[in-house]
């Protein structure tokens, strides 16, 4: 009886402990996590108790603000995005919700936007500290937003549009999109609507939330021999001149499968014969010619396989495959050369990789935040310039924009109409998507003028129909923002800082499968110039199906919303 009595006491000794371990962990360990955390009432009251600062756009227009209440026994204030650019914005300035917490760049510069600290500039204010709240200025340019959403035309896609000298986002346009007005009602009915609507998949499986611009990707057809070129002059420079066989197709090594161009016609050549017109089966050969390591040595140069820095939460990482993936699988080099199999791209990563090329073969820092102003308008920081990767040299940077040139002149983008005094220097791509490669993802990536380029864009256009080429779909969205930018850079117009907004007085208140069939494996892609098909010839290998790896949010950030 002794014994048992004291296994009880000690088993309630050790109760207790756990009891003052887990009490000594919530006060001290986590106090600050759970003091700052959303989901504490407390903390949910003062969102809606406290005035935010301003989001403004480059041109000095409001993109959000708090809006004071003066409604009894409600919260003091209720942020508001205005409705002309709630939805065209929402991709980028994002939400403040009592409910669902914050995203976009209302998370990103929480600290900034939210009562804080402020530096003391006099005796009297060291003495007396004070809290205020600051601005935080965007680069977007409205006019360039709002031609980017005319050129979707409610199409599910993606348009990034950066300036290349500077990593400046001038435009970043999604679709599908939301309201952000919902999310930061004070009403919980509304809240639950704006979360519905955000979450809600559309017809091509896409939520509003995970950002077509940043967080999804899909091959990049032939948009990629911009970086197998690269690849070309920077590792294997005497393949610059080796001219291919002029074909229909050619075979893979280690299968029995022959890769076809588009429309089963012959080409071949040097890279400045190949690039122009998109040359499937030449560039497949050019790929093994330089290896799967030098294709990934220059695929992270540019960018693939890192979250790019761009100063926003979600954005995921493009994906090209390790050389220990290519070691034993050279139909899988070849595949890769063309963008296509497991290479898997964002929109904003196509607007770096045309940037690259224009900005001599350096990528600067993408940013959103031009600068920072106190509630004073004194100025507390702005971006200014951080080059983020060297993708390539000058000297290779400077022998391929006149092959992009090419490319809208007598290339695959030669019908899309581009002006002549726009100087386009382009790359089209068209990769096989969806179940048994049914559909095409269209893409375009360019910059211009190519003598002293002041934009570089990005154009995707996921599950197209099988007929439709890049050229054919993502070319007349690339013109429209091609003319829009440069008909609003000249240079570009300087940030405008505006004064705290006054509001009006209140009233009363992403993964692209590459599949391949048994018997026969469609692959690869005729940049603008239709889809290519890889077709065995009487013996076909077993069926092998490839998916890009799933994309993963930054670590830096909170993962997207979930449904």
């Amino acid at each position: 009886m002794g014994r048992r009595i004291r296994w009880l006491g000690i088993v309630l000794i050790l109760c207790f402990a756990l009891v003052l371990i887990q009490l000594t962990n919530l006060q001290f360990r986590q106090a600050h996590q759970l003091a700052s955390a959303s989901a504490n009432p407390r903390n949910q009251a003062k969102i809606l108790d406290n005035a935010r600062g301003d989001i403004v756009a480059a041109d000095g227009s409001i993109l959000a603000y708090s809006q004071a209440l003066n409604i009894p026994g409600s919260y003091k204030y209720q942020r508001v995005y205005p409705t002309a650019t709630a939805r065209l914005f929402s991709d980028l300035v994002g939400y403040d919700s009592i409910k669902y917490g914050t995203w976009g760049i209302e998370y990103q510069y929480n600290d900034q936007l939210i009562a804080h600290a402020q530096p003391a500039r006099s005796l009297s204010q060291f003495l007396n500290p004070t809290t205020a709240t600051d601005d935080v200025t965007l680069t977007v340019q409205p006019k360039l937003q709002l031609a980017a959403q005319q050129a979707l035309a409610g199409r599910d896609g993606a348009i990034v549009a950066l300036n290349p000298n500077t990593g400046a986002v001038l435009a970043m346009y999604a679709n599908p999109t939301y309201d952000p007005n919902l999310l930061a009602s004070t009403s919980p009915t509304a809240q639950d609507q704006g979360r519905f609507f955000a979450v809600a998949k559309d017809s091509q499986g896409y939520d509003a939330l995970a950002s077509l611009a940043y967080a999804q990707r899909w091959a990049p057809g032939s948009t990629f021999k911009v970086i197998t070129t690269s690849a070309a002059y920077d590792y294997a420079p005497l393949l610059v001149n080796k001219s291919y066989p002029v074909r229909v197709a050619t075979p893979l090594p280690d299968s029995n499968l022959l890769l076809h161009n588009d429309g089963n016609t012959p080409c071949g050549g040097t890279i400045a014969q190949m690039l122009p017109p998109s040359c499937d089966p030449g560039y497949a050969d050019l790929g093994l010619d330089i290896g799967g390591t030098n294709l990934y040595k220059q695929a992270t140069q540019f960018g693939y396989d890192s979250v790019p820095p761009l100063d926003i939460p979600g954005v995921v990482a493009s994906n090209f495959p390790t050389p220990a993936e290519l070691k034993d699988n050279l139909p899988g080099v070849a595949y890769s050369a063309i963008g296509q199999e497991d290479v898997a791209a964002t929109a904003l990563q196509g607007a770096l990789e045309a940037s690259a090329i224009a900005n001599g073969g350096v990528i600067m820092t993408p940013h959103l935040m031009a600068q920072i102003r106190d509630s004073q308008g004194n100025l507390v920081t702005n971006f200014g310039l951080k080059p983020w990767m060297r993708a390539t040299t000058q000297a290779t940077a400077a022998a391929i924009t006149p092959l992009m040139e090419e490319v809208v002149t007598s290339g695959t983008a030669g019908q899309v109409g581009f002006l002549p005094e726009d100087q386009v220097a382009a790359k089209t791509g068209t990769a096989q998507a969806g179940q048994q490669n049914q559909l095409v993802t269209a893409w375009m990536i360019a910059f211009a003028p190519a003598s002293q380029p002041r934009v570089a864009i990005a154009v995707v256009l996921p599950d197209q129909a099988f007929d439709v080429t890049g050229a054919k779909a993502a070319g007349p969205v690339m013109k429209a923002m091609i003319e829009a930018a440069l008909a609003l850079t000249g240079p570009l117009p300087p940030v405008s800082p505006a004064p705290h907004y006054t509001p009006p007085p209140p009233a009363g208140a992403t993964t692209t499968t590459t599949a391949k069939a048994p018997g026969a494996t469609t692959t690869s892609t005729a940049a603008g110039a239709g889809t290519t098909t890889t077709t065995p010839p009487t013996t076909a290998p077993a069926a092998t199906t490839t998916s890009p790896p799933s994309t993963t949010a930054p670590t830096t950030a909170p993962p997207p919303p979930t449904t």
